[in-house]
């Protein structure tokens, strides 16, 4: 019934209030704006996964924290299905400014937006401004054992 679920990983990154958010459709094609991240790569730990995928898309170096949310979505006409897990992370470098491109060309605009900025855009998931701006409590974060060998 269709091909593999596609495996995906996002960062929610708030700085001095403002949410970092990109978009990621080659082109403009579209003006759906969403947090960065990217496909996870088979023997790298989600966090790594998350921090590749930072540096490439917006040449960011980040910190990985918790896990805060688990969306999928899919495309019931080509079977397309994919699962983000959303990770909490800050920024431990400069911010690039100026002509920075995504060497892959995938994200052609990123930016930092406040959160009435962003319900004026645009966006997915749903429930994004909650998930960036809502309460950051302890009961709002979920568990994540990394990334280890298997035993046999």
């Amino acid at each position: 019934m269709g091909g593999p679920v596609r495996l995906a990983v996002r960062a929610v990154i708030v700085q001095d209030g403002r949410l970092l958010i990109v978009n990621a459709w080659p082109g403009g094609v579209s003006d759906l704006w969403c947090a960065p991240g990217g496909g996870v790569e088979r023997g790298a730990s989600l966090p790594e996964n998350l921090q590749r995928e930072l540096l490439e898309e917006c040449g960011l170096r980040i910190v990985v924290g918790a896990p805060c949310l688990v969306n999928e979505f899919h495309d019931p006409d080509s079977r397309f299905h994919q699962v983000d897990i959303y990770f909490r992370a800050r920024i431990t470098g400069p911010v690039p400014v100026g002509a920075w491109t995504d060497p892959a060309g995938v994200v052609n605009r990123r930016r930092f937006v406040t959160e009435a900025e962003l319900r004026a855009l645009r966006f997915k998931p749903d429930t994004l401004p909650e998930l960036a701006f809502g309460a950051h409590g302890i009961a709002a974060q979920a568990l994540y054992d990394p990334l280890e060998p298997i035993v046999r």
